[in-house]
């Protein structure tokens, strides 16, 4: 059972999740299907074109700062998170691996990834302001929230890292 595995590392785990959240559902042609599919005026279609806000691209229209600003915000996505997950002790002072707390330590830290990558790229953007800067940082924060259980639920039954 792959939750039950005791070469999994928990940070290890979160990680790929986030990875796997990103690449697939921050890709241009699952936020263009979001866009083009659902309705944002229901709980179902809100959360379905949330799951796109990390969005990457490398379309040739866009200018290079928005590329880059975007990108950025993927890739910081899924390195923060694994800072995150290190860092919160969580999963670190629970006695037995696959705890709730190991859910919660992941859930927190895709919610400080979110907030924190989109804090960090709008000092890229072409007029940053504190107010843009909190806006973004708050969009990333309620991306974390509604989809960090997944990152959540990746940690539970991992071992810390070190053993």
């Amino acid at each position: 059972m792959a939750l039950g595995n005791r070469y999994k590392s928990a940070p290890g785990a979160g990680t790929l999740a986030a990875l796997i959240l990103v690449l697939v559902f921050g890709s241009p042609w699952y936020a263009e299907w979001a866009a083009d599919n659902t309705n944002p005026d229901t709980a179902g279609g809100w959360w379905l074109r949330l799951l796109s806000w990390p969005r990457w691209s490398f379309d040739s229209s866009d200018s290079l700062r928005d590329i880059v600003v975007g990108d950025l915000k993927a890739i910081l996505l899924v390195v923060l998170t694994l800072l995150f997950l290190y860092l919160l002790p969580g999963s670190q002072l629970a006695r037995a691996r696959g705890t709730i707390s190991q859910f919660f330590a992941g859930w927190a830290a895709y919610i400080f990834a979110g907030g924190f990558a989109a804090l960090f790229t709008t000092l890229f953007l072409a007029n940053p302001s504190l107010l843009g800067a909190f806006q973004a940082a708050g969009n990333g924060a309620a991306y974390g929230l509604f989809v960090g259980w997944i990152v959540g639920f990746a940690t539970l039954g991992g071992y810390r890292g070190t053993r």
